[in-house]
């Protein structure tokens, strides 16, 4: 700011913008990356993880541990049930219940994929000090506020899209990039 002049710098607001916008870019390109490779979007893969690593569990369960509510977890199953990546079984303590497991098509795919967004997010931040987390997680909030998105429900899944487990819409055509970040979108390829 200028000598008591309440607008940010431009540059420094752009710079805030930037960075967001990689944010929703790098989401964006590892959940259509996950879905190419795998067949998979990020809610059905943190799903069915969720599944193979229990062995067998409930749906409701399965959504507390994903921090997803029941219904949008019910319909991510659904749709793995169709694609033969899970099954439903009686329990066998009680057969009012209805069960979950992976199927072997599911465990092979899961070997094979590429962790998820969050998962490597997750070990980096665990990595910083204590400080550095809280000033991040303040900035964060401040900026939501600043969006008025602190009322929005969201699930902690870096995925883009909704997370009902539908596949995201087909790949745009790549944006070009300015080498500086100050232009995100080019309308025209660059002069020749």
């Amino acid at each position: 700011m200028i000598d008591g002049d309440p607008q940010p710098r431009p540059d420094r607001c752009d710079e805030v913008l930037i960075a967001l916008r990689r944010v929703m870019r790098a989401v964006d390109l590892h959940s259509r990356a996950l879905v190419r490779s795998h067949g998979l979007t990020a809610p059905q893969a943190l799903v069915l993880k969720e599944i193979a690593a229990a062995g067998e569990l409930a749906v409701g369960t399965v959504a507390q541990r994903v921090s997803l509510s029941h219904a949008t977890t019910t319909d991510i199953v659904n749709r793995l049930e169709k694609r033969d990546l899970v099954a439903r079984t009686r329990s066998s303590n009680d057969r009012r219940r209805v069960m979950l497991r992976a199927t072997p098509a599911a465990v092979e795919s899961l070997r094979r994929a590429p962790p998820l967004l969050q998962e490597s997010f997750s070990g980096r931040f665990a990595q910083l000090p204590e400080w550095e987390q809280s000033m991040l997680l303040a900035a964060l909030q401040r900026i939501a506020a600043l969006m008025d998105a602190e009322r929005i429900d969201a699930a902690p899944l870096l995925a883009a899209g909704s997370v009902d487990g539908a596949e995201p819409a087909p790949e745009p055509e790549p944006e070009p990039v300015a080498d500086n970040g100050a232009d995100l979108v080019a309308d025209e390829p660059p002069p020749a």
